[in-house]
């Protein structure tokens, strides 16, 4: 994992290779990584979920986003979803409501997530 500093905050960005995250273990085993870390943000390149992260029936997403949040850190999906969100109108306004509020973003690559912080 890479632990990088922008505009105060501190991202603790996960390897685009590794297991698939999918449980809500992997939420919690994710979280802990960042103990002692000062961490603010956790990246997580849209390679490293599970493909059913992104259906929302599944309920995948909404454990991560909760868990993280319940731990008072900020979760940052990066990747291309732009075919999933055009073939979800829920995806697609829970995508955008998650970056309107800001606490947690989508981003489709690195760059821009950090001209959003």
């Amino acid at each position: 994992m890479n632990s990088i500093e922008h505009n105060g905050l501190i991202l603790l960005e996960l390897p685009e290779d590794g297991p698939l995250l999918a449980t809500e273990q992997d939420a919690v085993d994710m979280i802990g990584e960042t103990y002692g870390t000062g961490t603010d943000m956790i990246v997580v390149p849209l390679t490293r979920l599970d493909p059913s992260f992104l259906d929302l029936r599944s309920g995948i997403a909404g454990i991560f986003f909760q868990k993280v949040q319940n731990y008072r850190l900020r979760l940052a999906i990066i990747g291309d979803i732009t075919a999933q969100t055009e073939a979800s109108k829920a995806l697609r306004d829970f995508v955008f409501e998650t970056n309107k509020h800001g606490n947690h973003l989508f981003a489709p690559d690195r760059a821009a997530l950090l001209a959003r912080l």
